[in-house]
C-alpha cells in the first residue's frame, strides 16, 4: 500500500522523509540492505534515483531529497512516488523482503 505524505515539499527545495522499518510483529528492525527509487507518477526516473543504496543501514534512516529531486521540468507532473526495498532477518527466516512507498506533491514555484 502506498503512504500519502502530507507534507508538501517546495519545487527545487529539501525534503526529508525519514522511514521506520519494523519486523512482523512491529519491533523496529535494522536491515541487511535498504535502496530508494524516486519517480514520477508514470514511473520515468527522477534526477537519476533508482536503487540509491543506503551505505549504513538502521531502523530509521532519513531520506533527503534536494534541488533536482524535487524539480518540475521534464516530469510528467508534480507528483513523486519514493519506493523503498529492504531485507532483514528474523526468527522467520533471513533475506525477507520488506517494501513500501509514500507519494507526495511538489508544490511548484511561480519563478524558479
Amino acid at each position: 500500500m502506498t503512504t500519502r505524505l502530507t507534507v508538501v515539499p517546495t519545487e527545487s527545495s529539501t525534503y526529508v522523509v525519514q522511514v521506520v522499518f519494523t519486523n512482523e510483529d512491529g519491533t523496529a528492525v535494522v536491515p541487511s540492505a535498504i535502496t530508494w527509487s524516486l519517480t514520477d507518477k508514470l514511473g520515468a526516473a527522477v534526477n537519476s534515483r533508482t536503487d540509491v543504496a543506503v551505505g549504513s543501514p538502521a531502523s530509521t534512516i532519513n531520506i533527503v531529497l534536494s534541488g533536482l529531486d524535487l524539480a518540475l521540468s521534464g516530469y510528467a507532473g508534480p507528483e513523486r512516488i519514493l519506493t523503498v526495498e529492504a531485507t532483514y532477518t528474523s526468527a522467520l527466516g533471513a533475506g525477507l523482503p520488506l517494501k513500501g512507498a509514500a507519494w507526495f506533491v511538489v508544490e511548484p514555484l511561480v519563478a524558479v
